[in-house]
């Protein structure tokens, strides 16, 4: 089998899934947006995943992504960068990201705005927000994010910052906890933010192993990147 054929068979594996998790959900199919996770691997995977119809491709280590960028500029793709952000680095991201969908703390937001700006280009904003249980501390299974009380204040920031645009949100669900539970607790907190961001419609939640969960509790947007792409290579 090609590895354009693999993936062609991975993509519609997993499109079979959103469409029956939405069917269960009672939503439609067009509600929840794939985004595929390219994180290591080539260039030429993502123009293979182009010519199969994916529109939205996702990142999680900038020098990788800003490379990758670049090779795929041709492309009339959506670059979403989801994984941890210095504040050194954001600005760099916003030059080439259209999405940035884990900005977790107020001191990003200056930064990546100035690389929008710089860009001329509005750039997508999501605010991580860490779903840890209350009380769950810092153990190993934990994820980062803001918390909760924190994303008023994230939120008017981006607001106030002239080139970034407030979408909604992003979260991972817990390694040791029931992702149906983490997600449920989600779609509650969406539900707050909405009530002030109206417009921050977006959610961005769910991965391979629990996609089915967070179109259940009102994903717009899953990450998705095994399922579709296989076991990562490892790191050299």
């Amino acid at each position: 089998m090609s590895r354009r054929d693999q993936l062609e068979a991975n993509l519609e594996a997993v499109r079979a899934r959103i469409a029956s998790a939405c069917a269960d959900a009672g939503r439609a199919p067009g509600d929840v947006r794939l985004v595929v996770v390219t994180k290591f691997f080539p260039a030429g995977d993502v123009r293979l995943l182009a010519e199969l119809g994916v529109t939205d491709v996702g990142e999680n280590r900038h020098q990788e992504a800003e490379a990758k960028a670049a090779e795929c500029a041709d492309l009339a793709l959506t670059w979403h960068f989801i994984g941890g952000l210095q504040s050194n680095k954001a600005a760099a991201v916003a030059a080439y990201a259209d999405v940035v969908e884990s900005v977790d703390r107020p001191k990003l937001v200056a930064p990546l705005a100035k690389g929008a700006h710089q860009r001329s280009h509005e750039v997508d904003v999501l605010l991580q927000v860490s779903l840890d249980p209350p009380g769950a501390g810092t153990g190993a299974g934990g994820r980062s994010g803001a918390e909760p009380d924190q994303l008023a204040a994230l939120a008017s920031a981006v607001k106030q910052s002239g080139s970034l645009r407030l979408r909604g949100l992003m979260a991972v669900a817990p390694l040791d906890e029931d992702p149906a539970t983490a997600f449920q607790r989600l779609a509650g907190i969406r539900q707050e933010l909405l009530a002030d961001h109206p417009d921050a419609t977006w959610l961005s939640a769910g991965m391979s192993g629990d996609l089915e969960h967070a179109v259940r509790a009102g994903a717009t947007h899953v990450r998705i990147g095994s399922a579709v792409l296989g076991s990562r290579p490892r790191v050299k």
